[in-house]
């Protein structure tokens, strides 16, 4: 007999704190650097764009931050999601696997970003900050700091990497409805911007650009901060709520998954699903975490362990993680929120000390399990989420080949209601796979001495 499909919780039930990793995770992390110096960095380093609530939280090693009651509130417009089991995706895989996912495009900016976006827009409301700048890849970033400015009565500037500036008019819309100003980057706003329409004026852009452009922006103003949606500690932090709920849902109907999907570009979804689970892996829990990313951009399965700059312009700290060179220009892929040189230290970490494990998967076969998963569950996913639906199907089909059931979750970090020409260029057969084979070792010549 079936269990329900869907599993959800009250809104009393919305966790009360957010889980710090570090506090548990046995491999430390090595300290950021200042982009200068290349001194550890410090608070003060920090100060200029960041308010002083996210630097502690940067910097935190404790295991529960508790979260106030004002986000807790906004929180609560569209949390908790809820944990769905995939019956009809089983049927179609004719899998002995149970299928389950936590659904994050159920928020007003359809995607997992606005766990972080409000908790930002917060926190630097509460320090007198009157605007935000920002980068955006796809567009869920920017579409959820622009929702959580206008919360705040906060003025919000994006800069968006021209290839998806072009490829999706309508997140643009979004962001402008909530009254955020939308520049396509590379842009003559900012010296980074000019410099690289210099170098090469059709320049698609890139997230390690639009990144500069945010930051030098940001810099610039002291009304300004800086606010970035994936990569960095305070980020992965936010997005905890995701797995603290799907441990509340699975546990109503018994379940605990054997394998934990996510797709990964910076880390924000994948951590924020896995990293409650990896808190029982370090105690001896067999679990497997996943993290599955593009063939084009493959920065945890063919990038290197090394310091480097989090953007093009070196004006971020140098941080130790998984990284293709900050001068690395991806591939314009439908993925865009996946198409950055880096990964989140926490994630590269942890990945460096076996405790995740990492594939990649081309465009096309990603967009095919794309549009099984739509026709099965009847939700189109955003490209980027479709990169974890492509690694529960290949984990689900390895079960069906054993003979043995096991229970796979995954997070469908966000719908794909604005990616419809992505959906346009795989349906007409239009859609290119690219720089899949493309070498990569010529940007690590570029990576800082340190």
């Amino acid at each position: 007999m079936k269990s329900d499909k869907k599993i959800v919780l009250s809104e009393s039930e919305i966790p009360r704190q957010w889980y710090n990793i570090q506090a548990d995770m046995p491999c430390k992390l090595e300290p950021p650097l200042h982009p200068t110096t290349k001194r550890p960095v410090t608070p003060e380093d920090l100060s200029p764009i960041f308010p002083l609530e996210l630097i502690k939280q940067e910097a935190s090693v404790e295991r529960w931050i508790d979260i106030p009651q004002e986000i807790i509130d906004k929180y609560r417009i569209w949390r908790p999601t809820p944990v769905i089991r995939a019956y009809e995706l089983e049927k179609a895989l004719d899998t002995p696997a149970k299928i389950y996912y936590k659904y994050e495009g159920a928020s007003p900016a359809g995607s997992h970003k606005a766990n972080t976006s409000v908790p930002q827009a917060y926190y630097n409301k509460t320090a007198g900050i009157k605007r935000l700048a920002t980068e955006t890849g796809a567009g869920q970033w920017g579409s959820a700091l622009s929702l959580a400015c206008s919360f705040y009565d906060m003025e919000c500037t994006v800069y968006m990497v021209k290839i998806s500036y072009n490829q999706k008019p309508y997140r643009r819309s979004f962001m402008q409805i909530y009254g955020a100003e939308v520049i396509a980057s590379p842009s003559d706003r900012t010296q980074a911007g000019r410099d690289m329409l210099a170098l090469d004026p059709d320049s698609l852009g890139s997230l390690g650009l639009a990144i500069s452009e945010a930051v030098e922006d940001a810099s610039s103003r002291p009304d300004t901060n800086y606010a970035l949606g994936s990569v960095l500690n305070h980020v992965i932090l936010h997005q905890t709520v995701i797995g603290l709920e799907t441990q509340k849902q699975l546990e109503k109907v018994g379940e605990y998954p054997d394998v934990v999907v996510g797709c990964c570009g910076g880390g924000s979804n994948f951590a924020g699903l896995a990293f409650p689970f990896l808190k029982d892996k370090f105690t001896g829990t067999n679990i497997r975490a996943v993290a599955v990313e593009p063939t084009a951009c493959p920065t945890l399965t063919r990038g290197v362990f090394a310091y480097d700059y989090g953007d093009l312009g070196k004006l971020t700290p140098i941080t130790k993680m998984y990284t293709l060179g900050h001068n690395f220009m991806p591939p314009g892929i439908h993925a865009g929120g996946l198409r950055y040189h880096g990964e989140s230290p926490l994630v590269s970490q942890l990945y460096h000390n076996g405790f995740i494990e990492a594939q990649a998967y081309h465009q096309t076969e990603v967009f095919e399990a794309a549009v099984l998963f739509a026709k099965s569950e009847g939700i189109i996913p955003a490209p980027e989420s479709s990169h974890a639906i492509k690694g529960a199907i290949v984990e689900a089909l390895k079960a069906k080949e054993e003979g043995r059931s096991k229970t796979i979750l995954f997070c469908l970090s966000g719908h794909g209601h604005f990616d419809m020409t992505a959906y346009d260029n795989y349906i007409s057969g239009k859609m290119e796979v690219p720089g899949d084979e493309q070498p990569l070792q010529a940007n690590m010549i570029s990576l800082p001495e340190i």
